[in-house]
């Protein structure tokens, strides 16, 4: 049996970016020759932040034309959204009885967003690492790419399962994590010493992967570089932060060498880099936005896609949740499902 690799990406009112092409989809699209990949669109994430749930559909059928246009394949993976599924959320509710408080408490993430929050925090964004953990182990994963402030989340993934598998045997497959050496950070564009994020509300700090050339250009010859003089291009992130994040997006896009991009450009200025950039980055969304316009205007198709899609993660899914009653003494066996979605 080949391995089971699990990832996904929210919906929301924003484009995907740079950053998830090259620090996630690239990945998955190399995985899915040689792995059984599920594909989800986590549209019960995203709703963990109310603003985001408005045409909540239609923004899964967006990122969905999105997967496909930068070369995810629908017939070699399984493509669904979240909530089709309903063996997520009620999977959820049995690993929160095998989470501790404590452990949610310590997650980093839920600790910043408490701290920026001008608002009360909903239980759902406390709550949000067990659902990705049973988004995890409900399909008996054995490879989850992510990126690296994703690591503290597969490590209570880890815990969860074992702490399950001590009580009743062999149920869960352990996952291990898969994080790339280069792409998998991306940074900001004007604030170089923090990630790349679709939502952040300064949108010339992002590349989104509808951005035409125009907007592209214009953030890239605005983005941080440093106060070097005469100006040295060398990849260093934490002295060099916006040079190096400009390596790494020449790197990725281009599949170069770091090390060669440093030779190449020894005795160049930081608007040659920029330009060589931009020029590159331009060719890539170009062809990629041509085939999502394509894509996106047949609805038909995408939601064929979604069903097809959610119709094979039910059926994988119910394997787990039959196993999980058997060893916890529920009576009801799970068979039908349901073709209604």
């Amino acid at each position: 049996m080949k391995p089971v690799v699990y990832s996904a990406m929210q919906p929301s009112n924003e484009d995907l970016t740079i950053g998830n092409y090259l620090g996630a989809l690239l990945h998955w699209i190399r995985m899915q020759d040689n792995n059984e990949c599920v594909y989800c669109i986590a549209d019960m994430h995203a709703i963990s932040n109310i603003k985001t749930n408005k045409a909540i559909h239609s923004s899964s059928l967006d990122i969905l034309a999105l997967y496909l246009s930068c070369g995810i394949d629908p017939i070699k993976t399984i493509a669904f959204i979240q909530s089709h599924v309903l063996e997520h959320c009620q999977f959820n509710w049995l690993l929160s009885c095998y989470a501790y408080f404590g452990e949610l408490k310590r997650m980093t993430q839920f600790k910043e967003k408490q701290l920026k929050a001008k608002e009360p925090i909903n239980i759902g964004i406390f709550n949000y690492p067990i659902l990705m953990t049973a988004d995890i182990l409900l399909y008996q994963t054995n490879i989850v790419p992510i990126g690296k402030d994703q690591k503290q989340h597969i490590e209570l993934t880890k815990a969860i399962a074992n702490r399950f598998n001590n009580m009743y045997g062999e149920i869960f497959t352990i996952p291990q994590p898969c994080i790339s050496e280069h792409g998998s950070c991306i940074m900001s564009l004007l604030q170089p010493n923090i990630k790349m994020s679709k939502s952040d509300i300064n949108k010339r700090n992002t590349i989104y992967l509808l951005d035409s050339f125009y907007s592209l250009e214009a953030k890239l010859n605005k983005t941080i570089t440093d106060s070097d003089r005469p100006p040295i291009i060398y990849y260093e992130p934490i002295f060099k932060p916006g040079i190096s994040n400009l390596l790494e997006l020449l790197a990725c896009v281009g599949k170069t060498n770091i090390a060669q991009l440093e030779i190449m450009f020894e005795f160049k200025a930081y608007g040659c880099l920029k330009k060589d950039v931009i020029s590159i980055l331009n060719k890539l969304l170009t062809a990629l936005q041509t085939k999502y316009f394509s894509i996106r205007k047949d609805e038909g198709y995408l939601n064929k896609i979604i069903y097809d899609g959610s119709i094979r993660a039910r059926k994988k899914a119910i394997i787990t949740m039959n196993k999980l009653y058997k060893v916890l003494g529920f009576s009801r066996i799970l068979t039908n499902i349901s073709n209604k979605h």
